[in-house]
């Protein structure tokens, strides 16, 4: 069988706060939309990698309920993030400098779903 090789990669969150966690997504992070509907809206994170918000009335599948879910997301400088993040009112947790290379913080959309920013120790 030969490699797999994927052109492209979305992750797609169905929620039940689906306006509060499009804001979150579209105002506080200020991600750049690539398509949307009056239930689904896609993110863009990077040039083959994009995030969706699904409204759970209107889909098939359900919240994972804040379970089983961390969206880690690699940046230049976690640290600039952080502070970033934390003067646009946003609370995000606590910089850490990780044993695997890293400095990580965590943070919470509206729907409840982790989000690990991190970027390799500089």
């Amino acid at each position: 069988m030969s490699e797999l090789r994927f052109k492209t990669a979305n992750t797609i969150l169905y929620c039940k706060h689906w306006n509060e966690t499009v804001a979150f997504y579209q105002r506080d992070l200020g991600l750049p939309i690539t398509f949307s509907t009056d239930w689904f809206v896609e993110f863009r994170l990077a040039d083959a990698a994009h995030l969706s918000v699904a409204d759970e009335a209107r889909a098939s599948v359900k919240s994972s309920g804040r379970q089983g879910l961390t969206l880690a997301l690699q940046v230049d400088s976690a640290a600039t993030m952080w502070e970033h993040l934390r003067e646009s009112g946003l609370h995000p947790q606590p910089l850490r400098d990780h044993p695997w290379g890293a400095q990580a913080f965590y943070l919470f959309d509206p729907e409840g779903h982790r989000l690990e920013i991190w970027s390799p120790n500089e």
